[in-house]
């Protein structure tokens, strides 16, 4: 029975380390591929306790009915688990540590109290737009809201730096998520009705009922609050909480890349781990693009999926954008904020006198999460 109660405590011990390891940024645990293991540990969890538990009671009841230096054995083992099982369910849990905001406050420019220079991701539909600073998604991960009259999920890593906007309707049905850990430093949520397991970077299901389903992307840009306002005058801009003031980024070192924080911080290096890039999908192939070489030259003409497009980074040096060129020979060259080609000048919007350049969805990342999710990419 000593063997059963040993047994039974570090068994749950081991249990409950496991199930916040695999999940979260722990050294080594976030490099494996380990996503089938850890969604059925977390599975199973409940009977694998209960288990555990009953080796525990047994052992226990046998070791104090035996008396003598035995007896403190017990109380002593169950304060150590219940210790663990405190710090790894309340302490290391994602949705304890990282929580959604109380109440969503949107305000038009007006009204607005965030500084403009602050970094936005930002939403437009039917006319309708609204901003995210990521002072404030960077905090919660992911923020409920609607526009034009249809539900939206936004959502920001702050480990891979990558903001998503998506619609959160699995199978028609309106869902509701947790933040329940990560995966390959990427943010993973679980969905309430399946407990399915959905990547942040991607929108899709990596396990559980789900697996293999993905969520519609909507739309978006980031960009500074002072380009989106110019783009979208009328545009709504999320406010903070007042519940999590203490939570939230009070300087610019992570949006401007001057942290070195080991997760969040950025690599000034090129193509390195913490190196910024800008990655493009079109056709099902991927192309990133250096960040510091954008700086440098401010815009970039190049194909990707056989698409000709055309990156450009505004005179602020944090907000960008691409657009598909006219044609292949076509070439922009940038002067101030607008893109010129021999047909014309564009503003940033892609609206100019020869016509309107059609978007193509941009995203800043870590070059490691690009490379990461799109392994077949290319760099430029």
């Amino acid at each position: 029975m000593k063997t059963v109660f040993a047994l039974g405590v570090l068994g749950l011990i081991l249990l409950e380390i496991a199930l916040v390891y695999f999940i979260m940024p722990l050294p080594g645990s976030q490099r494996m591929q380990s996503i089938d293991l850890a969604y059925a540990l977390h599975s199973w969890r409940w009977p694998l306790r209960a288990v555990f538990a009953g080796m525990i009671l047994g052992g226990s009841l046998f070791g104090w009915r035996r008396g003598g230096a035995r007896r403190w054995v017990v109380p002593t083992s169950l304060v150590l688990v219940a210790v663990v099982a405190y710090m790894t369910n309340f302490r290391m849990a994602a949705d304890r540590i990282f929580l959604p905001p109380t109440a969503l406050t949107m305000q038009p420019a007006a009204r607005n109290k965030v500084a403009t220079d602050r970094l936005v991701v930002g939403v437009a539909v039917e006319g309708s737009a609204r901003a995210y600073p990521l002072q404030f998604i960077g905090y919660h991960h992911q923020v409920r809201d609607s526009i034009a009259g249809q539900p939206i999920l936004v959502s920001y890593c702050t480990v891979c730096r990558t903001g998503r906007v998506f619609r959160p309707v699995v199978d028609g049905r309106v869902e509701s998520f947790r933040l329940v850990g990560m995966d390959h430093f990427n943010a993973m949520f679980e969905d309430q009705t399946t407990k399915s397991w959905w990547r942040q970077a991607s929108g899709e299901a990596v396990a559980g009922p789900h697996k293999g389903k993905a969520l519609a992307e909507v739309p978006s840009q980031q960009v500074t609050l002072a380009r989106w306002l110019s783009l979208h005058p009328t545009s709504l801009i999320m406010q903070g909480d007042s519940t999590f003031a203490e939570e939230y980024a009070k300087d610019y070192a992570f949006e401007k890349g001057t942290s070195r924080k080991k997760l969040t911080g950025t690599d000034t290096a090129s193509w390195n781990d913490k190196s910024w890039v800008v990655g493009v999908t079109i056709n099902d192939k991927s192309k990133a693009y250096d960040w510091n070489r954008l700086r440098r030259e401010r815009v970039v003409n190049d194909e990707v999926g056989g698409t000709p497009i055309v990156l450009a980074l505004a005179s602020d040096t944090a907000s960008f954008f691409a657009f598909v060129r006219p044609n292949d020979s076509t070439t922009f060259t940038i002067r101030g904020d607008s893109l010129i080609s021999p047909g014309g000048a564009y503003a940033l919007t892609g609206r100019g006198a020869a016509g309107e350049l059609k978007p193509v969805k941009a995203s800043q990342e870590f070059w490691h999460s690009w490379r990461t999710f799109q392994p077949t990419t290319d760099r430029y």
